[in-house]
């Protein structure tokens, strides 16, 4: 569904993701993980065209209206006087456009996302008086009218109370049933291990990526860490720090030494 080859993107001349290339098969349920900073967010936002990158390029087998992308919580503006069933709503923008009708049929896909989602009753409630989880889940509802094959969620269990998180990550599971592609940034390491077979571990160059359990290894896992602590941001473009590669190396050597077969 998804090819990425040799992706480099910058900012302010400073990679966020260098030289990062796999694939995403069609069907996949796949995690990305990786140190604050990795190059998370970026990857996601890179396949849906937000980004431009400074290298390489990422190749999707998809139309543009059969994508979904859920950004972080943090990024969205809960001030906008916007109604819980209009916000879903929005989901039916691929099939209307903005000045289509919004007919019985897709009026029902969105009343029976909101009930599916637990927020029956909350149709006229603005977004804004939302908990955290409720907004979440009227999200997921949207996502669940936009009927994609390719879903990108950005952290969508962050602050989330157990419940919420539970009822998501069945909807995210029926999603995968159906042979979706799905790929979620998350950073809790037992849960990717649970309920996502592949994984890509980031720091913002690749150290891993293919099913969960080859890629969370305490080896992998701490040569992320340490790539992440090595990369110097005032270095030159498309450089770490010069001591990154001795210090990585040397510190992959002794994990391994350490960990358990």
């Amino acid at each position: 569904m998804v090819t990425v080859d040799n992706l480099t993107v910058s900012y302010r001349q400073h990679p966020a993701l260098h030289h990062i290339s796999g694939s995403f098969a069609r069907g996949s349920l796949t995690a990305v993980i990786g140190p604050n900073g990795s190059g998370k967010s970026t990857l996601l936002k890179s396949i849906m065209g937000l980004l431009r990158p400074a290298g390489g390029r990422v190749t999707v087998n998809a139309p543009r209206e059969r994508m979904a992308y859920l950004a972080q919580l943090t990024e969205i503006d809960r001030s906008f006087p916007l109604s819980v069933v209009d916000c879903v709503l929005l989901g039916c923008w691929s099939m209307a456009g903005a000045w289509g009708r919004i007919g019985p049929e897709l009026r029902q896909r969105v009343a029976t996302a909101i009930t599916r989602v637990g927020l029956a009753g909350f149709e006229q409630r603005t977004v804004g008086s939302l908990s955290s989880g409720q907004l979440q889940r009227v999200l997921f509802a949207r996502l669940m009218v936009q009927d994609a094959d390719l879903i990108l969620l950005d952290e969508p269990f962050n602050a989330m109370d157990s419940r919420t998180t539970a009822a998501l990550l069945d909807l995210i599971h029926q999603w995968h049933a159906e042979g979706r592609t799905v790929v979620a940034v998350l950073h809790d390491d037992e849960q990717v291990r649970a309920h996502f077979p592949q994984t890509a571990l980031l720091a913002r160059e690749l150290v891993a990526w293919g099913d969960t359990a080859q890629v969370l290894t305490p080896a992998h896992l701490h040569r992320a860490r340490m790539l992440a602590e090595a990369w110097d941001d005032n270095a030159d473009i498309c450089h770490t720090d010069e001591a990154a590669p001795a210090l990585v190396a040397n510190s992959t050597r002794q994990a391994e030494r350490t960990s358990p077969p």
